[in-house]
């Protein structure tokens, strides 16, 4: 199984490129934006309880966002028609790139490479600020970008760290057109394959 972790600040084109990744390589999809934002949607306890926290710029706590996680990793492996999974938005802690991994060791798995998209800050700040014009995501706003990237820094960043220690991080050019950043994105992951 191929096994990926997809990771950048906000605004740096995760979801742009998972798509992508995902028909190349027909990976599952787990992305725990899309999974918090449905439960918003359908107005959960969960869902609630998340808007507020994502509305004020915070996380949502490892152990909701690891139990989303969970259910959803039981569901799509039990798919013959994918041949891994893509991680987009997770791990966003040490504490949740730990238990990911016990997660996957229970299905005889592992994470295979964390991708990672350097893009400097003036130009998430610019492509979120475009994005927002034709989104509904309440979280795009200078005041809670700002924020993001801060919480971004301080909790997410030393989950690098910690595929680093395994070997498994891999940083990838976040600048230029779709189509150049797939490219190197491919060329990375071909690596670890």
């Amino acid at each position: 199984m191929l096994n990926i972790v997809i990771f950048g600040p906000p605004g740096a084109g995760k979801g742009t490129q998972s798509q992508l990744l995902v028909e190349k390589y027909k990976l599952a999809y787990i992305s725990t934006g899309d999974a918090l934002r449905a439960e918003m949607a359908a107005k959960t306890a969960l869902g609630l309880e998340a808007k507020a926290l994502i509305d004020q710029g915070q996380l949502v706590p490892d152990q909701m966002v690891i139990d989303i996680v969970q259910n959803v990793i039981i569901a799509r492996q039990s798919s013959k028609e994918v041949e891994g999974i893509l991680f987009d938005g997770f791990p966003r802690t040490v504490l949740q790139a730990q238990a990911l991994d016990r997660m996957l060791e229970h299905t005889g798995s592992a994470i295979s490479c964390m991708v990672s998209l350097d893009v400097p800050e003036k130009e998430l700040i610019e492509r979120i600020l475009i994005r927002a014009k034709t989104s509904d995501r309440s979280d795009d706003n200078e005041e809670t970008i700002t924020k993001r990237l801060n919480e971004y820094l301080l909790k997410t960043k030393p989950v690098a760290e910690y595929y680093i220690a395994q070997g498994k991080f891999r940083e990838v050019n976040g600048l230029g057109s779709i189509e150049e950043i797939s490219d190197r994105l491919i060329s990375v992951i071909d690596e670890c394959h």
